[in-house]
Formats: structure tokens, sequence, C-alpha cells
């Protein structure tokens, strides 16, 4: 069956969540709703990841399948059209019948913004801390995550999730050169867990404060306990970024 792959960027402050859920308005639930109008079929769609309630993506990707091929660029210009501003579609292309947004993922890229200035443009979508934390230390902190690990410290409680160990490639605090106070932390691994980010920019915010060190990730990542890490940074200031496939057929 032809399979095609949705490039969807999203404003998830309205929204709960990417994942379709039966009495709630989703990202996922959108998308479904606008493309059974367009192509006049039931059509489920899988996404790369879920993202929480209020958490932003600029570079999500799904994939879905159909019994005939369509017009990629006239499904676009539908799509866009029947979906509310806060969603937008960027590409529709065909891809090859095996692909899977979720499981062909190699890694994944999230970008989390602060804000240590008072704000207007882009307020909604950084979150606002003070004091001025210490980011020298931060990154230093950062640092320590790179690798396989486990990360249950940074996973919540209820997850089912069993499988724990994440490879974390990049990890570190940018200060922006343009815009004074506006910092974003970049983070990538080939997996993530429920309320990962969150939990390790809170984390690192703590070290940030002085309330910790730089080396006491070392003891939150070896208790495995959700309870050694800090707190999960509000969603309003997460966005998934990028997610990386091998070339061919994607």
């Amino acid at each position: 069956m032809p399979t095609y792959r949705l490039d969807i960027e999203y404003d998830g402050t309205d929204w709960h969540g990417w994942q379709i859920q039966p009495d709630d308005p989703t990202v996922q639930g959108a998308i479904e709703i606008a493309l059974k109008t367009a192509l006049r079929q039931s059509v489920s769609i899988t996404g790369s990841g879920r993202t929480d309630s209020g958490v932003h993506a600029s570079g999500q990707v799904a994939h879905f399948f159909v019994e005939d091929e369509v017009d990629a660029h006239r499904l676009l210009a539908s799509l866009n059209g029947l979906l509310p501003t806060s969603v937008a579609i960027r590409d529709v292309r065909q891809v090859h019948d095996d692909f899977h947004a979720r499981f062909d993922a190699r890694s994944r890229k999230y970008r989390y913004r602060i804000a240590t200035r008072y704000i207007a443009i882009g307020a909604p979508y950084r979150w606002f801390v003070r004091p001025k934390p210490d980011f020298d230390v931060m990154n230093q902190a950062a640092a320590l995550l790179l690798g396989t690990q486990n990360f249950s410290s940074f996973c919540r409680t209820a997850s089912e999730t069993e499988n724990r160990i994440c490879t974390i490639s990049d990890a570190r605090w940018i200060v922006s050169p343009d815009r004074m106070g506006d910092v974003d932390f970049i983070i990538q691994a080939d997996r993530f867990l429920h309320g990962m980010v969150r939990a390790i920019v809170g984390t690192l915010l703590e070290i940030g404060h002085g309330k910790s060190t730089a080396e006491s990730i070392k003891e939150i990542l070896a208790a495995e306990d959700r309870r050694a890490a800090g707190f999960a940074a509000p969603a309003r200031g997460l966005s998934l970024e990028k997610v990386e496939y091998d070339e061919e057929g994607q």
C-alpha cells in the first residue's frame, strides 16, 4: 500500500499532547480528521513519538498508508486549509512502503527555551527563569549525560516503559548572541523517556542555582529513581525540533 510521510509543525499550547485521546483535542486527532475529509476515507497516522500537553514541535514526523496513490501537493494544500492555524503540515511525500515514522528514526532532537530577562515577543514559548543560573556549571553537568546510560531517574514514575536505556549524543546550553537573556538547551538522543527532557532541564536549573553540584548528575543517574532528580520544567519551553532517519527512502 502507498505510504506517505508528513512533516508537521504545531503550537502545543491548546492541545492535550500529540497522541489521540477520546475526550480531549490532540494534534494527531486533528490531523486524522483533516485527512478523512481530504481523502474521503478514514486514515490512521503514526508519529515519531508523543509530545505532552503544551509541548510544541517544529519537526514532528508521521506516516500513513492508503489504498491508492494520492496527489501529495494537492493533499498538502488541502490539509493546511482544513487544519487550525496552530497546526501546519510542512511537507507531504510518498516514501517506501516499509517506512515507519517511529521505528525507523535514528535520533530525535529537542530544544528547551528559557529567558533570563523580561520579554514580550516569544514569551509564550520561553520559560522565564530568575535569578540567572550559572550556565557554565550547567554545561558541565549536561556533559555528564552524554553516552549510553540508564535514565530511570529522569522518567515519570507512572511510565510503563521497561527499557530505560538511552544514548544521548548532544546536551548543551546555548546563550543567544543576538538576544540578551535568551538561552536554549539542545538535547539529542536515539530515544527519550516519558517526561525525560523536562526533568533534565529542571534538574540542570537546580544545579545552575547552586542547589547541587555538576557532579551530582552521576549520583542521580546511579539512583535510577525519579525522586533523586529535580523538578520537571514547564511544557511551554519545550519543542521537538528534528527527527533524523537514514536518507534512503525517507
